[in-house]
């Protein structure tokens, strides 16, 4: 199950998970409050895996203070291994204005993703899972949501089988999903909730 950007009115209610098929895992592309991934890890026996999105909403207000939600799994900057899936995991969005929360310099960005590659080693990758798109056809039109330039380099080195990521809320036309021709890797736009398949690396 895929979910970003927006807490779905047929996921957030009462009677979930009545009418949806068995899922293997949940994976939360970012900018969704932490209650409603509570909400998830409540209501599904499966693992949760989200990074943050540029808007870092992901916090549960409680008392004084602000904690990371509980019953869910955080990727940003790490390799996971979950529900037979090897998930490497980038939260937040390329800097657009000065003093922002939940974004990151070009150079942040390089970095964090040498340090994916490091966790990885040679082990194959199934899923990258991030906020912001990688630059083509899902990247949006206004400097806010650009492509992310350093997450399609990533793309095309490690080749993935699947890209997910959330930030861009209208598609302006887009397709929801389309093939990363140079890596070979399904790019989906996590946007809402939708339910998909997804197929293991060969070489594991």
């Amino acid at each position: 199950m895929l979910l970003a950007d927006y807490v779905h009115p047929f996921v957030y209610r009462s009677g979930f998970p009545q009418s949806v098929p068995e899922v293997d895992a949940v994976l939360a592309a970012g900018d969704l409050p932490g209650y409603y991934l509570e909400f998830l890890a409540s209501k599904l026996p499966v693992p949760i895996i989200y990074v943050h999105g540029n808007h870092e909403n992901e916090f549960v207000n409680e008392g004084d203070g602000r904690l990371a939600p509980r019953g869910v799994i955080p990727a940003h900057g790490r390799v996971i291994e979950v529900a037979g899936l090897r998930v490497a995991g980038w939260g937040g969005a390329p800097r657009y204005r000065q003093g922002g929360h939940g974004q990151y310099s070009a150079r942040e960005a390089r970095w964090g993703f040498r340090k994916l590659g490091w966790q990885l080693g040679r082990r194959p990758l199934d899923i990258l899972l991030t906020h912001a798109p990688p630059s083509g056809p899902h990247a949006g039109t206004d400097f806010a949501h650009r492509g992310c330039p350093e997450i399609t380099r990533f793309m095309h080195q490690r080749r993935p089988a699947l890209v997910i990521h959330g930030h861009i809320h209208e598609y302006e036309g887009r397709k929801i999903e389309y093939t990363d021709e140079a890596s070979g890797a399904r790019v989906i736009n996590a946007y809402g909730y939708r339910i998909i398949e997804v197929p293991l690396t060969e070489s594991r």
